[in-house]
C-alpha cells in the first residue's frame, strides 16, 4: 500500500504495521561505523559483557530510524514532503541483536501548512516493541505531507 495524503488522516488514527524486523549484530555494527559511532557499548563484545547488559546495545538511532521505517508502508510512503522535527524521543528498553521489533503509530495533530497551500502538516506518535511486547522506543515525528493531487 502506498502512503496516505495529508487530508487522509485525523487526529486519534491508530496504525499497527503489521511488517516486523529482527535485529542482527550486522545491522548494529554497520550502523554504527556509518555513522561514525565507536562507542564500546555497540562494537566490542568484550568490553559490553563488563557493563550491567553484558552484551553490546544495538545503537539507539538505528532503533529509532527502524521503528519509523516500520512505519512507512502504511503512512507516508510516497506521500511525504519531508520531515520537520523530532519531539520527545525516548528509549525506555534497551535493544539487543535478536529482538524482533514492531511499530505502532498513531496521529495526534492535523493542521494545514500557512506557507505551503498544497501540502500540510501531519504529527506522527511512533511506538516499537520488542517480541515481548516491552516498549524500547517512543517519539513524536512532525511531517510535511503531500495533500491529494487535484
Amino acid at each position: 500500500m502506498g502512503g496516505r495524503y495529508f487530508e487522509e488522516f485525523e487526529i486519534g488514527q491508530r496504525f499497527a504495521h503489521e511488517v516486523r524486523r529482527t535485529v542482527t549484530d550486522m545491522d548494529n555494527i554497520l550502523f554504527s561505523a556509518l555513522t561514525h559511532n565507536p562507542a564500546a557499548i555497540h562494537i566490542d563484545v568484550e568490553y559490553a559483557k563488563t557493563t550491567e547488559f553484558g552484551r553490546p546495545l544495538v545503537n539507539s538511532i538505528f532503533t529509532l530510524g527502524l521503528v519509523v521505517g516500520l512505519s512507512v508502508y502504511d503512512t507516508t510512503l510516497g506521500t511525504t514532503v519531508g520531515n520537520l522535527g523530532w519531539e520527545d524521543v525516548r528509549f525506555p528498553k534497551p535493544v539487543f541483536s535478536g529482538d524482533t521489533l514492531h511499530a505502532e503509530s498513531v496521529v495526534v495533530g492535523v493542521r494545514e501548512s500557512k506557507s505551503r497551500p498544497s501540502q500540510g502538516i501531519v504529527t506522527f506518535e511512533h511506538r516499537g516493541f520488542n517480541q515481548r511486547d516491552e516498549e524500547v522506543v517512543y517519539c513524536r515525528r512532525v511531517a510535511l505531507m503531500m495533500r491529494r493531487p487535484a
